[in-house]
């Protein structure tokens, strides 16, 4: 398989890992009514288009997927996989002393660059924000790196102190949608309460979704 068309084939699979990351979920703008909630949890079953999810925090919940729905994951890197170039995904929070420290890193493929391109809230925790960038310099030190990212003409600097989450995306399938397994689910809440998704990201090889 060529160079192009394994890029193609990575970019389709990927779709709704970006709109995960990115903030920005299709079907939350085709249904303004809807409320955009994150999942995050373990697999306990998937049946036809119902899938059982224990939330991080014991709850039992029933998401429904989409027809067409799609699996990406997310699989371990490290800090020096880092490049001036490399587009990111940084969860982060304000440090006390001035500056973003990073909960965690997402590296994008390169067929994937300049999606989501921004910086704002994300609900991993509280005060947090979420900024998709381009790295203009990466510094490293003994306590881990800092880096310089880039999005809209704005510049930011956020630190990566040592032992922070730090993933990439690989393609995914159903069948790594199995009991046990860490998932990340942009989902779209109804008024009812009901949860729907067209879009999940799993872990593997171990890797707990970060985002």
């Amino acid at each position: 398989m060529d160079i192009a068309r394994l890029r193609q084939l990575l970019a389709r699979n990927l779709t709704g890992v970006v709109l995960a990351t990115s903030g920005l979920a299709a079907a939350t703008a085709a249904h303004a009514a809807d409320q955009a909630v994150r999942v995050r949890g373990t697999v306990v079953s998937l049946a036809g288009d119902q899938l059982q999810v224990k939330s991080r925090d014991g709850q039992a919940l029933t998401v429904k997927l989409k027809d067409g729905w799609r699996a990406s994951a997310v699989v371990k890197a490290r800090i020096g996989d880092i490049k001036p170039g490399d587009f990111v995904g940084i969860a982060s929070l304000p440090k006390s002393e001035g500056g973003d420290g990073a909960l965690e890193v997402l590296i994008f493929p390169p067929a994937l660059k300049g999606t989501g391109e921004g910086s704002y809230g994300w609900d991993l925790k509280p005060n947090s924000t979420m900024t998709n960038a381009t790295v203009g310099d990466a510094v490293k030190s003994v306590d881990g790196s800092t880096v310089t990212v880039n999005y809209h003409g704005q510049e930011k600097k956020i630190s990566i102190p040592n032992g922070t989450p730090v993933v990439t995306l690989a393609p995914a399938t159903p069948d790594d949608v199995k009991p046990g397994t860490a998932v990340f689910i942009p989902a779209q809440q109804e008024a009812n309460g009901a949860l729907s998704s067209g879009q999940l990201i799993v872990g593997k090889n171990g890797v707990v979704p970060p985002m």
